[in-house]
């Protein structure tokens, strides 16, 4: 075996005789010269080289090996049966390819249960969004086999470009244009660099989806590259009916690349969620990597990945106003600021100590957005099953901000209302006695089994998420990292599954018993 697929010692199945040996070669993305030796070699010696066209006959990938075809050679030319997703096959577009593949595939075998060796030649890299690998999934299995890799297009745009694609620690996402436009907007949004496949007709799709994730003004078009006709420019410049199918959109490296001038700045306030990048959203991903200026609370700060040439500005969690005037001013000198927060922002987090500050007189005309993050009650509610399945209140046990007689009220009122209760900041190193008291002023309303989900560290390296009853609710478990949620009169706590494998789930059902 040469690439992990097929045997050495493949036989035909009906005579037992050795049979041809079935070569995947890629040509590159389309310079001739860019082939690799063992790609000419593959071909010289194959009895059968086959290659994909369209109806019209030619193919892109037996130009490219021209040179290389001899006299002698067995041509096998498989035409697609169509272009466009418009058909009449009773399985549709699917099901017409399918039927194609299949009868080609059986061509194929033809000629290697004859004993003849057969190279399907395939633009770029046989396994990357290449024709060949249909007879790859169909033949391999059955016939020795030896994938010959290719230059892709993608490598051959950068090149063109002469512009890195990714350094460092930095991610390259490849789409193919097809996708929906929601789709390609997030990820696009989410990424560092990125290369979009398959333009002509999905070009003006591809084109808004990068406009919605800000990043047109670095996007780049490639179109033939290496081949007859190849162009380059600045996406945003290209003409819709201008492209062609063999092109690609380009996002490069965004180190050391320039960034735009702005007569203003902006902030951006941005939710981590409870534990970091498993839990961010494509479109906070995209403000943090688009940022000139991070300001936050260093525990937060250190979740979000180093980028060269932001600057971080850590400082501790009890400045919130000072923090957000501080990242107001650099917005209004033209810095893109991204004011990083833990969960949600606007859940007892960041976004309102940034409105109530952008509010005032000298920063009114600084743009600010919120984006939001998963917030902690919810994540809680994800491990322990669906406790805020019905009506819920969020309540801070803090009494920092407000006095301890509002919490104490509040508490009550929320409990005479039966509902399930997220309680955040239930305690800290210097605040010990809230958690106890809370307790005190629910049982008076709850029943003593009721269930309390109690979460610390959801999605970090030390999460723990317990199920206890309300009279059994331990205060000294209870630190600033972990979130209450009590159950209301309907809650239910469930054992499913038996021995190790078994688990308690915490729900509130969806509908509420008739008074």
């Amino acid at each position: 075996m040469d690439s992990g697929t097929g045997t050495d010692s493949g036989t035909g199945s009906d005579t037992g005789a050795a049979t041809g040996r079935l070569y995947g070669v890629g040509l590159g993305p389309g310079d001739p010269s860019l082939m690799t030796v063992r790609a000419v070699e593959v071909i010289a010696a194959a009895d059968v080289v086959a290659y994909h066209s369209a109806r019209h006959g030619r193919s892109i990938a037996r130009s490219i090996a021209a040179r290389h075809l001899r006299e002698d050679h067995i041509e096998e030319r498989l035409v697609y049966p169509l272009t466009v997703e418009t058909t009449d096959h009773p399985g549709g577009y699917r099901g017409a390819m399918d039927e194609f593949y299949e009868e080609a595939a059986a061509r194929l075998a033809a000629h290697l249960d004859a004993g003849r060796d057969v190279a399907v030649l395939a633009e770029g890299d046989p396994l990357f969004y290449g024709s060949y690998q249909h007879m790859h999934k169909r033949l391999a299995h059955r016939y020795p086999t030896e994938v010959v890799p290719g230059v892709t297009s993608v490598s051959a745009a950068a090149a063109r470009l002469g512009t890195p694609l990714v350094e460092a620690e930095e991610v390259l996402t490849i789409l193919p244009g097809t996708l929906p436009e929601e789709e390609l907007t997030a990820r696009l949004a989410a990424t560092d660099s990125a290369v979009v496949m398959k333009l002509g007709r999905t070009f003006g799709k591809v084109r808004r989806a990068l406009d919605a994730s800000g990043r047109l003004a670095e996007a780049r078009y490639v179109e033939r590259a290496t081949m007859a006709g190849e162009r380059t420019a600045e996406l945003a410049e290209v003409a819709e009916d201008s492209v062609p199918y063999f092109s690609v959109a380009v996002l490069p490296s965004r180190i050391d690349a320039e960034r735009p001038a702005r007569e203003r700045g902006e902030v951006v306030v941005v939710g981590t969620g409870p534990a970091g990048p498993r839990w961010l959203t494509p479109e906070s991903r995209g403000a943090l990597a688009d940022a000139d200026d991070l300001v936050g609370y260093t525990t937060y700060l250190a979740r979000v990945p180093h980028r060269p040439g932001q600057v971080r500005h850590g400082s501790d969690n009890r400045v919130e106003s000072e923090r957000a005037e501080f990242a107001l001013q650099l917005a209004a000198r033209g810095r893109k600021v991204a004011v990083v927060s833990g969960g949600d922002p606007g859940v007892f987090a960041m976004a309102t100590a940034v409105l109530e500050v952008a509010c005032e007189d000298a920063y009114r005309d600084v743009p600010v957005r919120v984006l939001p993050g998963v917030t902690a009650a919810n994540a809680a509610a994800a491990r322990a099953g669906a406790p805020l399945g019905h009506d819920y209140a969020t309540v801070s046990l803090s009494d920092r901000l407000k006095p301890w007689e509002v919490i104490a009220e509040r508490l009550h009122a929320a409990a005479r209302a039966d509902l399930v209760l997220a309680l955040y900041n239930p305690g800290s190193r210097s605040r010990t006695w809230q958690v106890g008291k809370a307790r005190e002023l629910l049982l008076e309303h709850r029943a003593p089994d009721t269930p309390v989900v109690v979460a610390r560290d959801v999605g970090g390296e030390g999460e723990r998420v317990r199920i206890v009853s309300l009279a059994d609710l331990d205060p000294a478990e209870v630190d600033m990292r972990t979130l209450l949620l009590v159950g209301s009169s309907q809650t239910r706590r469930v054992r499913r599954g038996d021995g190790a494998g078994g688990e308690t789930v915490v729900w509130t059902p969806r509908r509420y018993p008739e008074a």
